[in-house]
């Protein structure tokens, strides 16, 4: 299923290529860290730090969270305390401190327990997702009423798929998506090339175990919970393991 796919276009040489950086995987493995997570502007700075790899002042987040300066402050040293962001270096007389991610990729893995804690931050990753949807709506409708915007294919592209994978084909799928997705990623996220616009994606993978039309076949085994997994605009993951 396909929402809004944009029309062809003429082929644009690539404006972006892959970080030359070094991969360094937070995974987030505490329960209590989990749960920590479950608050949807910790969430929104985990996506801005992880997918920027830019360091960014409470200031700067607070203002895209909507919260005040203090408040953001103590959020990122809750996010300091379970090692996710770390303080970055500042440059000059800077009298605020700045904050990065504490590697290039983070993942959370609770084991797959009953209730697990993850479920309630991919809710909130859902929820901040339709938020950027309503923004984007309302924006380029007002846009369009002021006569500033043409009639042309939507930026905006929703898909959905059903796969049968084995459990190997589910991890080489991941692999790949994430690999991709990284040939997209600044060289350098201080400078942002002329012409590009930001867009947040989201990637999801989970298991559809209803009906008959899930069933396994006679003498094979169902696919469970395990490998459920979903990833946010940030490259950040979310799933029992």
């Amino acid at each position: 299923m396909n929402a809004e796919t944009p029309a062809a276009e003429s082929p644009v040489p690539p404006a972006v290529g892959r970080r030359p950086r070094p991969e360094k995987k937070v995974k987030i493995t505490d329960p209590k860290a989990i749960r920590a997570l479950a608050h949807a502007a910790r969430l929104e700075v985990i996506s801005e730090l992880y997918a920027t790899q830019a360091s960014r002042t409470a200031t700067e987040l607070a203002a895209q969270t909507g919260l005040t300066p203090s408040a953001m402050s103590y959020h990122l040293r809750a996010l300091q305390k379970w090692g996710i962001v770390v303080p970055a270096a500042t440059a000059g007389d800077a009298r605020e401190r700045r904050w990065q991610a504490a590697g290039t990729d983070f993942t959370i893995n609770s084991g797959g327990g009953v209730a697990s804690p993850e479920f309630a931050v991919l809710d909130l990753e859902l929820d901040a997702y339709r938020r950027r949807v309503n923004a984007y709506a309302k924006t380029r409708d007002e846009r369009r009423r002021r006569g500033e915007l043409a009639d042309s294919p939507s930026s905006v592209v929703l898909a959905s798929n059903l796969l049968y994978l084995t459990p190997a084909q589910r991890a080489e799928l991941t692999e790949k998506l994430f690999d991709l997705l990284k040939d997209y990623e600044l060289e350098d996220p201080d400078r942002i090339p002329a012409g590009t616009q930001r867009m947040a994606t989201m990637w999801s993978m989970i298991p559809d175990d209803r009906g008959p039309a899930a069933a396994p076949a006679p003498g094979t085994a169902a696919a469970g919970p395990t490998g459920t997994a979903a990833a946010g605009p940030a490259g950040t993951a979310a799933g029992p393991a």
